[in-house]
């Protein structure tokens, strides 16, 4: 089998995760975090969306992870970032890291807001 290595053509793909934390571009960031176009925030939960809203004229979706399981993301919320003009994927903290890099790879015009797996 032959392996190519992804470009990502100066965003960074999320390298890993663990209890607390997400490794993004080989830096390793504590609690919750929003993955935008052009770097990586600290993220304040769903309370928080002015900092997904800053970066919302560069994405078209933003992918939700929600912890280590599924869960609903508050009505406000998702409100808020549609309204704004985005789509927003929900799903569990692993498979938004996967979607997300996959899509980066793909040159997709997307965020996301990570919840950490405790």
């Amino acid at each position: 089998m032959e392996l190519h290595e992804v470009p990502f053509e100066g965003e960074r793909p999320v390298d890993g995760y663990g209890p607390n934390f997400f490794r993004v571009g080989g830096k390793v960031h504590e609690g919750a975090i929003a993955v935008l176009p052009g770097g990586v925030a600290a993220w304040g939960g769903f309370e928080d969306t002015e900092t997904v809203l800053q970066a919302a004229e560069r994405m078209d979706v933003v992918f939700v992870g929600t912890g280590a399981e599924i869960a609903h993301a508050p009505a406000g919320f998702r409100s808020a970032l549609e309204d704004a003009g985005l789509g927003v994927e929900v799903m569990a903290s692993p498979a938004a890291c996967r979607t997300y890099n996959v899509l980066l790879s793909e040159g997709r015009r997307i965020g996301a807001v990570l919840l950490p797996v405790t």
